[in-house]
């Protein structure tokens, strides 16, 4: 019965407005109610960790923010947090103490439902360097069973997790109280990956900036004051939970709906036509069968055409042609279809090595070359209207776009998603054509023809 009624991931809906702790949350909380929908091999951590293949590989997950759901500068800036915090827990301590943690606070983690781990809950706190006695609210995390980083060793993870306390306090010890303001700026200056943090705020942090994060005006300020102070990670604790609770909640599951894809939207709406066309088809030859004086065992060839019908128009629904589905291809991106600067001489290979190049071969080929290119922390903006593929794809023909060339499927999870569901419209059309030919079956002669 499992196959009869999967479903995808459900489509998580953005919220209007910037990110805030609640509407990540809210994502949190409604994907973890659908979390059987994606297999562990699929899992975020799989994905960011790059263990997942193609169409669900960290470069994929890229490509699908940066062209489709057009948020990029969150994964981006999550990923660099996460080198960030590695590199600074594996400093010299000297050079540690030069930027004193901002606050120390439960770090939070994503909803679960696993029985061993705690509710997710949302609290409030302070922040002790503002003076305006402002409080602002915390994502927690700690219900969410999710392996440590794989950049972080066992001894950064310790070191992350000995800033998770209850009790907040100041960045400014007692003692920097009497220290003179020159000596503070000073400090500040020779902190640690001071220049990184400033060209961090540049690209993510400041209004207008080339990758800006879509926070709000307090949140932005918050997180400004604390970098002003300290080049800790804990002072980008707020955004980083924020991003990443938008990441798990939102950007993974509608990424992992879109993946299980196999056709671009103009195959996907021909095929779904096409299905409906055969069901059109067995009411047309069903009713005069009906009206005349034929036997009414001539009623049985509507079958094929309502199973045909059917199967198909189910598989389109959720976004899988049938037709490529039998050899587990997928229609080619339309990014995917034309490269800049890209040829086969710049892998080394001649025009008989050309010759007997695949279509997969060539685009695992053009992939290698992109590999990375969004992934950089820093850059200019995710825009890709300049990018030549966009007026080329407009021009193409749309016979040229429902048929366009495909490539194989390696991830295995995302062939047996793809198996479960194509086996779930045959189950459903087999069902339902069943049904309406004894229907059709049944009806008695009108005798009118």
């Amino acid at each position: 019965m499992s196959i009869l009624f999967y479903e995808r991931p459900p489509f998580v809906a953005k919220d209007p407005g910037p990110m805030t702790v609640s509407s990540c949350q809210a994502y949190v909380d409604r994907t973890s109610k659908h979390k059987r929908s994606i297999p562990p091999d699929l899992s975020f951590e799989n994905i960011v960790q790059n263990k997942a293949m193609p169409p669900c590989s960290r470069q994929d997950f890229m490509e699908y923010l940066v062209y489709v759901s057009h948020d990029a500068e969150n994964l981006q800036f999550w990923l660099w947090y996460e080198d960030y915090s590695r590199r600074f827990f594996a400093a010299s301590k000297s050079e540690q103490a030069l930027s004193p943690s901002w606050y120390k606070a439960e770090v939070p983690r994503p909803h679960s439902n696993d029985s061993n781990q705690t509710s997710a809950t949302v609290f409030e706190r302070e922040n002790p360097l503002n003076t305006g006695g402002m409080t602002s609210q915390e994502l927690r995390f700690d219900h969410i069973s999710r392996p440590s980083s794989p950049n972080l060793s066992h001894v950064d993870t310790q070191s992350l997790a000995s800033t998770t306390s209850t009790t907040l306090y100041h960045a400014e010890s007692v003692e920097d109280a009497d220290t003179p303001m020159g000596l503070k700026c000073k400090s500040f200056i020779i902190q640690p990956f001071r220049s990184e943090i400033n060209r961090v705020i540049s690209h993510y942090l400041n209004p207008g900036s080339s990758r800006e994060l879509n926070l709000s005006s307090k949140d932005r300020a918050a997180v400004l004051q604390a970098l002003e102070h300290t080049t800790h990670p804990s002072a980008l604790t707020l955004v980083k939970d924020m991003v990443e609770a938008s990441l798990r909640g939102q950007s993974h599951p509608n990424f992992i709906r879109w993946a299980i894809c196999n056709g671009n939207k103009p195959r996907v709406l021909f095929v779904r036509n096409s299905g409906i066309a055969h069901i059109v088809a067995a009411v047309i030859l069903g009713l005069p069968l009906i009206l005349s004086h034929a036997s009414r065992w001539w009623r049985f060839f509507v079958f094929p055409l309502f199973f045909v019908g059917f199967d198909i128009s189910v598989a389109a629904y959720k976004g899988l042609c049938v037709i490529i589905h039998t050899s587990h291809r997928r229609a080619l991106r339309p990014w995917e279809q034309f490269s800049e600067n890209v040829s086969l001489t710049s892998f080394d290979v001649g025009p008989e090595e050309e010759a007997y190049l695949s279509t997969d071969d060539m685009f695992s080929m053009v992939s290698r070359s992109r590999n990375g290119v969004s992934l950089d922390t820093f850059g200019t903006s995710n825009s890709y209207s300049h990018e030549v593929w966009v007026e080329k794809y407009k021009q193409k023909h749309l016979f040229e776009k429902i048929f366009t060339k495909s490539i194989w499927v390696q991830e295995q999870a995302v062939r047996l998603l793809q198996d479960k569901i194509v086996k779930q419209s045959h189950a459903w059309a087999l069902i339902i054509s069943l049904l309406l030919t004894a229907l059709v079956v049944a009806l008695p002669q009108a005798d009118v023809i």
